[in-house]
């Protein structure tokens, strides 16, 4: 099974990219190059500062899941490795797609260097996976709740009916701040156990899924041109949908995927004005981080191997 699955999330994610880089083609086979080139000069100079700084606290609180769920297993750790390794993970796995499998490929191999068991990255995974799905219903209830018209408008459902999902979704992390409080039996797949954190740590996971959806969706928010009709939520709301859509889709860096969401929920922005916003996205939570990423790995691996030589030599 597990090589079937390792086989199927490629395949997927390079048909997500293809199905959907055709139908990116049809949506904006009419832009230029130069249009979209024009609507990246003219984002100001203050506005680029301020999607990189969102960047910063993007990746400062996607840092805090992994402080969280070493603080949940009782094994914490410096922040700057924890930094270093939260970094790497985020960047890559973003990249890469299957960000669960990637993400985990990643944590094994540095934290298991702390003493950490395959059992114990295991939760952490799974946990740093759940403060993000925490966030992301959290927001969306709450999106949902105050501005239903923008996803009634795209789906065509009753505003009434969007305000009671957002309402269900506020409901579901209601159950789980509840679980931690009442220290609930942990949940159970098959023989995977999953036991409810203490509430210090819940408040934590609260606060950081947020605050790192929030950094990510300011990226495209200020690289955007003032509009009329165009607000921080809207914007949120279409992050929130292109974002989850492009995770689950496995293609790497939700290619084709992440924009052609995001346009379909933006009709009534300009296409090049919205393109070289997201271009703007991928650039600086993508692809720099990419980058960097990649350095810190060789730098790893170089200093794993001259540990080993080391010690090889180091035998009588």
């Amino acid at each position: 099974m597990k090589r079937i699955l390792d086989y199927a999330w490629p395949i997927i994610g390079v048909a997500a990219v293809v199905f959907s880089g055709w139908l990116l083609y049809r949506e904006l086979n009419h832009l230029s190059a130069e249009a979209i080139l024009q609507s990246l000069t003219a984002i100001p100079a203050h506005r680029w500062l301020l999607a990189a700084l969102s960047t910063i606290a993007a990746y400062g609180a996607l840092a805090w899941y992994d402080r969280i769920a070493l603080l949940h297993l009782g094994k914490p750790l410096g922040w700057g490795f924890i930094s270093l390794v939260s970094f790497t993970t985020y960047a890559l796995s973003h990249n890469i797609g299957a960000s669960v499998l990637s993400g985990a490929a990643v944590r094994y191999r540095a934290y298991s260097t702390k003493g950490l068991s395959a059992a114990e990255i295991g939760v952490l995974v799974a946990l740093c996976s759940f403060t993000f799905l925490l966030g992301t219903v959290l927001l969306a209830g709450i999106v949902l709740i105050i501005e239903p018209d923008f996803f009634a408008v795209a789906t065509g459902v009753p505003a009434w009916s969007e305000r009671l999902v957002g309402v269900g979704m506020l409901g579901f992390v209601g159950l789980y701040i509840i679980g931690s409080l009442m220290h609930f039996r942990p949940l159970k797949i098959g023989k995977f156990e999953l036991f409810y954190p203490r509430p210090a740590i819940v408040l934590r996971q609260l606060l950081a899924a947020p605050i790192e959806l929030l950094g990510a969706a300011g990226i495209i928010y200020f690289a955007l041109p003032a509009a009329d009709g165009v607000n921080f939520l809207s914007v949120l709301a279409a992050f929130l949908a292109s974002f989850s859509a492009a995770l689950l889709s496995h293609a790497p860096g939700g290619l084709g995927v992440l924009e052609l969401v995001f346009l379909k929920s933006m009709p009534g922005l300009n296409s090049a004005d919205v393109v070289a916003a997201l271009l703007v996205f991928r650039l600086l939570y993508l692809l720099i981080p990419l980058a960097f990423a990649c350095i810190v790995v060789l730098f790893f691996e170089r200093q794993r191997l001259m540990d080993a030589l080391h010690k090889r030599q180091s035998k009588p």
